[in-house]
């Protein structure tokens, strides 16, 4: 016997704590820190991955809105005599010049009516411009429109007026309603 056994089995006897025990013990403390460690590596990555993905894809809550109207409007008509029916926000000299868009959800109530929207700003100098929105669907449609489209307004500084049009020569029958939804501008 050489001195290390003699050591353990005294160790054994006596104390209980041999050299073999503790050499295992350091092995399990090392899987278990090595273990511990890529763990906190995968849940860093698979965190870091989920954040790159949010910031990836836009959510529509992101975006900077401002809400002219929140409610549903309805524009119904009826062309007797020749005329147009108006739905008009009043927009109390509103600056728009760091918007760049216009959405609002619209439909029709009469599925086979064919209807054209008549949109029109105007602003305190008087410049009106419209964009007709051609073939309204008979269910909640998004409409997108670009501000830069309406050409014949220079100032979006102080505007006036907003307003939703139903003309008499843009429609196929004299009577119908036209819905109107959550008007917004967007940055």
């Amino acid at each position: 016997m050489d001195k290390k056994d003699i050591y353990e089995h005294l160790a054994k006897i006596y104390l209980d704590a041999s050299l073999k025990k503790q050499e295992k013990s350091k092995k399990y403390s090392r899987s278990i820190k090595y273990v511990v460690l890529a763990a906190m590596v995968f849940l860093f990555a698979l965190s870091a991955s989920v954040f790159y993905s949010i910031l990836k894809k836009k959510p529509f809550d992101s975006e900077v809105s401002l809400v002219l109207l929140p409610d549903v409007a309805k524009i119904n008509y009826h062309f007797d005599p020749a005329r147009k029916e108006i739905f008009s926000l009043n927009l109390n000299k509103l600056d728009l010049t760091r918007y760049s868009t216009l959405r609002f959800f619209v439909k029709k109530a009469n599925y086979n009516n064919v209807i054209s929207l008549r949109v029109e700003f105007t602003n305190n100098y008087k410049e009106k411009s419209e964009i007709y929105f051609k073939d309204l669907p008979a269910r909640w449609q998004e409409c997108t429109l670009n501000l830069s489209d309406f050409k014949h307004i220079s100032d979006w500084s102080q505007m006036s007026n907003l307003a939703f049009a139903i003309e008499e020569w843009n429609v196929q029958e004299k009577r119908g309603i036209v819905y109107i939804d959550n008007v917004r501008v967007l940055k």
